[in-house]
């Protein structure tokens, strides 16, 4: 082979290692009419670059949604055998049996799976992000769809496989496994509207999967004619994420100051329905003869709550597996089937509703 052809190709192959997948470092170069070495320059010493110059070249980064491969160069393969998951907190025991799955069956495939807290707020989600796509993982999870725009950009830009969890979107950036809040809300409206229950009220955390919950409950009671019987619009306790029992006790007591004649309330988890079961019980107003309770995750003490709690179910370890089967299958160069899977959800009733 000629010297020259072939340390071309090498020097090509170096090049193309530069970035972390359909983007490059030469891409953000030529937008910003830099070379190569000043956008390194940015990346790694901004101090040295003049001030509109870093501007150009930031601006172009953030177009392209550019990260850079902090592996270039140290890896004979591109495949490292590792996941990344992106959660709002590893706390919470509504995702444990998500979190229990998706381990399980990466491990079970020779993959290891990293965790990375946002916080419900999402504050840190794109550093976080920038962080993971930089260590180049075989694939990334989110928990819920991804919504910063920056984050789509650049989540795209990388090429990794994801998957987005515990959530419905018709544009997905990837594959998908989830379900529809939305219509988790319209389930229990149409739920307590068959119980006779006709003031309705809501105790939710802040975060966006619960609001959306509580929305679909507003608009299915609005068609069936409940949300004018208490107010303009259903009476609502927002707490902050996630809820705790404490914020159920605090939201039933507040809104029963503010509406006494309630006879249903929703919860957007089964920790802010016990709380509100217990508060009811303090005020001796009877569950579910004086106001019925709903919840979310039908979590393991939810049976044996007194009364035990209706709840809505969400098959976690479903998504857990079929969203790990689908990173597996993409990084391993096979079709996935069903890019997106509409898992579903189900009422299970019980005595406090």
């Amino acid at each position: 082979m000629d010297r020259t052809l072939g340390a071309s190709r090498a020097n090509k192959r170096r090049r193309g290692r530069r970035g972390t997948g359909k983007v490059r470092i030469t891409d953000v170069a030529l937008l910003a009419g830099v070379a190569p070495i000043t956008v390194s320059r940015v990346l790694n010493a901004p101090d040295s670059v003049a001030a509109e110059t870093l501007r150009r070249v930031r601006e172009a980064i953030d177009r392209t949604g550019y990260v850079p491969n902090m592996l270039a160069g140290g890896l004979a393969s591109r495949y490292t055998r590792l996941v990344a998951a992106v959660v709002p907190t590893i706390a919470s025991p509504v995702f444990q049996e998500t979190w229990e799955a998706l381990t399980d069956t990466f491990a079970d495939a020779g993959y290891h799976l990293t965790f990375g807290q946002t916080g419900y707020g999402g504050a840190r989600e794109d550093e976080l992000l920038d962080a993971i796509i930089a260590r180049r993982p075989d694939g990334i999870v989110l928990t819920g769809i991804m919504r910063s725009p920056l984050g789509r950009r650049r989540l795209i830009a990388a090429g990794i496989p994801v998957v987005e969890t515990w959530d419905l979107t018709p544009t997905p950036i990837d594959m998908l496994v989830g379900f529809s809040h939305e219509n988790i809300g319209v389930a229990v409206a149409e739920y307590l509207h068959s119980k006779g229950r006709r003031r309705i009220a809501v105790i939710t955390a802040a975060d966006d999967r619960a609001r959306r919950r509580a929305k679909g409950l507003t608009v299915a009671a609005a068609r069936l004619g409940i949300a004018t019987a208490l107010a303009p619009e259903l009476p609502m306790f927002v707490a902050a994420a996630p809820g705790t029992l404490g914020s159920g006790r605090k939201g039933l007591g507040d809104l029963l100051a503010r509406h006494p004649s309630i006879d249903a309330v929703f919860c957007s988890s089964d920790m802010l329905a016990l709380g509100a079961v217990i508060e009811a019980e303090a005020r001796e107003i009877p569950v579910p003869e004086g106001v019925a309770v709903v919840g979310y995750g039908n979590l393991n003490f939810a049976a044996d709550a007194f009364p035990p709690l209706t709840t809505v179910s969400v098959d976690g370890p479903a998504i857990g597996h079929l969203a790990a089967r689908c990173i597996i299958d993409r990084a391993q160069g096979r079709s996935v089937p069903e890019p997106v899977v509409d898992v579903g959800f189900s009422l299970v009733e019980r005595a406090s509703a």
